[in-house]
């Protein structure tokens, strides 16, 4: 009966975004108060639950989720993305220009969610693919897989945050370890997928370039954009103060002054303050911009994210009522008494939702919430906690299809038909997923 009311509440929840293309906030608390009733909650007690899942899970989150976005607003704004992008590209050359894709890819990824990272790096592709007259797929699938692994991967992605917070695990060890995995599974859900869908599937790669497709976009003069290195050192700062925090953690004794300092400026909220007002500095007054017009870049960047925030917090919401109601509990029972391992547990049911509801943050948190007994079963910051969050992000862009925004998004900007993007794009999020996951497993072994 549990799992019957889970299956009740997925359909109703998907019903109203796909059928009925409710906004995705207000389906998930419908969806939380229906499930909330079925579970047997008292009545006075579903709006409880369903605020302290909201408020929980914004609590945190919002702060590094908001300082991540402004801080990404700023680069791209002063034209650093452009700037990494092109440099990487130029200094490459034509043979290793796969790689240099993914690089820039990768760090701008890492200020950037998927759709404003595609936004920024795709006229730089189309203008690079026209002058080295190569097709644009060749360019466009080690990008878009490179901007999908950041995405699902490391923080401080909504996703990855959110999830670390809701498992226990800690978010330096994610960004870590999301980086280790995130090396394999670009490598072949890139260079090597490429190079096999040319050879199964070339038609996707004859088709013309059509840079008005993007519509209007800035431009930059290269000479008026930041420099290389201020570009890659300001949108990486978030992740070099993590993580440099989270390797002293091994290396310091825990009273040592000197590391206590160092956790200090890299625990993540402060790490995030501390990045936006480096960023402030470098992409906006050094760059003569006035404080109104900066002001202006960070109020524009977190209407960006406002409903990200909301369908976030309806995901803590709806991940609420099921802890509350004891689901999490007969899952995490259910799976005690099989052979499945927790990361492939947690992939499965995030992979399912993922089909599903197409938004992979939403199938991400509503994962997170089913399978948080199981993480904890392995005490609070275990290695374990933190694979499962990878493998949660891994699952999260499985076979991404017409009920996720990012397939039109790559349909529409590289020209190809309904049956194209489904055999390059949904092959490639599926490739992905299944690469995530298999680096997961490894990195198991070792840790």
């Amino acid at each position: 009966m549990p799992l019957l009311i889970v299956l009740i509440g997925v359909i109703i929840l998907i019903f109203m975004i796909v059928k009925l293309k409710m906004n995705t906030f207000v389906g998930l608390v419908i969806t939380s108060f229906i499930v909330g009733l079925l579970l047997g909650l008292p009545l006075t007690k579903i709006p409880q639950t369903i605020e302290s899942g909201i408020g929980g899970q914004l609590g945190h989150l919002a702060i590094i989720f908001g300082f991540g976005s402004m801080l990404g607003k700023l680069v791209s704004d002063a034209g650093g993305g452009y700037r990494i992008a092109t440099t990487l590209i130029n200094k490459f050359g034509r043979r290793w220009i796969q790689l240099a894709v993914i690089l820039a890819s990768f760090i701008i990824g890492l200020a950037l969610f998927f759709e404003v990272g595609l936004v920024v790096v795709l006229p730089i592709i189309f203008i690079i693919a026209r002058e080295l007259d190569m097709p644009l797929m060749y360019l466009g699938i080690p990008m878009a897989a490179t901007l999908n692994v950041t995405h699902a991967f490391l923080p401080p992605h909504p996703a990855p945050t959110a999830i670390t917070d809701i498992l226990g695990a800690n978010l330096g060890h994610v960004l870590l370890l999301g980086i280790l995995a995130a090396i394999p599974t670009i490598i072949i859900a890139g260079p090597v997928y490429n190079w096999v869908l040319q050879k199964v599937y070339p038609r996707v790669y004859r088709k013309n370039i059509d840079i008005s497709v993007l519509g209007e976009y800035k431009e930059f003069k290269l000479e008026e954009t930041p420099k290389f290195g201020i570009s890659v050192l300001t949108a990486m700062m978030p992740v070099i103060l993590i993580a440099v925090a989270t390797i002293c953690s091994f290396i310091f004794p825990k009273n040592n002054p000197v590391n206590e300092f160092i956790q200090f400026i890299g625990a993540p909220d402060l790490a995030m303050l501390l990045s936006l007002i480096f960023a402030i500095f470098t992409m906006g007054l050094r760059r003569n911009k006035k404080m109104e017009e900066i002001s202006t870049s960070l109020a524009d960047s977190i209407k960006q994210i406002s409903v990200m925030l909301l369908i976030i917090g309806g995901g803590g919401a709806f991940k609420q009522v099921l802890v509350d109601g004891g689901i999490s509990k007969y899952i995490s029972g259910l799976f005690a008494q099989t052979n499945i391992s927790p990361i492939l547990a947690a992939w499965l049911i995030t992979a399912l939702l993922r089909m599903s509801l197409g938004s992979s943050t939403v199938a991400a948190m509503t994962a997170a919430g089913l399978v948080v007994p199981m993480a904890h079963q392995f005490g609070g910051n275990s290695v374990m906690a933190t694979l499962m969050v990878l493998s949660i992000g891994a699952g999260s862009v499985f076979c991404g299809h017409v009920n996720d925004a990012g397939f039109w998004m790559i349909k529409e900007y590289f020209g190809l038909s309904l049956k194209e993007t489904l055999l390059s794009w949904t092959t490639l999020t599926s490739v992905l997923a299944l690469a995530g996951l298999g680096a997961v497993y490894a990195i198991s072994l070792f840790v």
